[in-house]
């Protein structure tokens, strides 16, 4: 309900199969298996066992499609020479995809680029899904904690079901209700009917039973708790903007740190506060990025991702001055 919203067609017609997950992965895991059994009707078995992920995506994708006997494929979706959206090579990929392929899309805050289509282009990608009848499975892991507005951040899986895709759909509630050890998530399938919703949750638990049998209630009791409590879901919603605010100020304090220090700089450091969510595709290479840790002891994964929610006003001027040394090294 939370991503679907209150006034949800589908959830009010009975339609959404739901199971309790293993928080975001577990998700992704069981819809793999779930998208290994049942082929995409009228289509290729070989063809409906292929997944498209963008690159770059989430490392884990590849493994847990993968581990389901999936095929797995890319489509572009970073433009290194605009560190922003390749929406034209998105869209010539997914094109070229064969019917009845899956495509997985992150719902809001792309990791790790925290680069997001605009609306109007969203519309053009569920406009291509449609006609080359593709299947699509969301994942969404920072509902609430990308703009502060869980309602904004659902977005693009609302037009989606809108304009009548039966998607999956992955929840993880590990950062946005900061409860990542408790290991809460939630797989829905959108259905034609209230029926089809029942059938498709009985062999979702079937796929359930033996992989882990059922899961924790911990955390997942804390969640119905907050969102189905007014005033404790009026104090998480006022908490996870004051969280996501407090990133968007670091991005737009680093930006500045990085101007002062560098003005000639090419380019502006832009793409810093365009992006959102919890991680910032800075642009450095593999070279740079090893040298940021090596001689500076500022800690970036390989591929140039900064985690902005380790970027505080203590430490902002130092990262700045680590990331300026290594781009100016030869």
């Amino acid at each position: 309900r939370l991503m679907l919203g209150e006034d949800s067609i589908p959830l009010k017609e009975g339609r959404v199969a739901a199971v309790q997950a293993l928080s975001g992965t577990g998700a992704c895991r069981v819809a793999a298996e779930f998208l290994s059994r049942f082929p995409t009707p009228g289509a290729e078995e070989s063809d409906s066992r292929v997944v498209l992920v963008p690159d770059p995506t989430w490392a884990n994708h590849h493994s847990i499609f993968r581990e389901a006997g999936l095929t797995v494929a890319q489509y572009r979706y970073w433009k290194p020479q605009t560190l922003g959206l390749d929406l034209e090579g998105m869209l010539a990929d997914m094109r070229a995809a064969p019917r009845g392929a899956t495509v997985l899309l992150h719902a809001c805050a792309h990791n790790p680029t925290g680069v997001d289509p605009t609306m109007v282009q969203w519309e053009q990608i569920a406009q291509v899904v449609e006609e080359r009848g593709l299947r699509v499975l969301f994942d969404s892991a920072y509902q609430g904690f990308a703009s502060g507005d869980p309602e904004r951040d659902a977005a693009a899986v609302r037009l989606f079901v809108s304009r009548g895709h039966r998607i999956l759909l992955a929840q993880s509630f590990a950062k946005n209700m900061g409860l990542y050890g408790e290991r809460v998530g939630a797989l829905s399938v959108v259905c034609d009917h209230e029926a089809e919703a029942k059938a498709v949750e009985s062999q979702l638990k079937l796929v359930i039973r033996p992989m882990y049998s059922s899961p924790p209630l911990h955390g997942a009791r804390i969640v119905a708790k907050v969102l189905g409590t007014p005033t404790l879901r009026e104090l998480w919603l006022r908490e996870c903007k004051e969280m996501a605010d407090r990133i968007m100020d670091m991005r737009a304090l680093l930006r500045q740190e990085l101007v002062r220090l560098d003005p000639d700089a090419t380019g502006s450091w832009q793409h810093m506060t365009d992006q959102i969510g919890m991680f910032c595709f800075s642009g450095l290479t593999r070279e740079q990025s090893a040298a940021l840790r090596e001689k500076h002891h500022v800690y970036i994964t390989g591929d140039g991702r900064i985690s902005m929610a380790g970027v505080n006003p203590g430490n902002v001027k130092r990262v700045a001055e680590g990331i300026v040394a290594v781009m100016h090294s030869r």
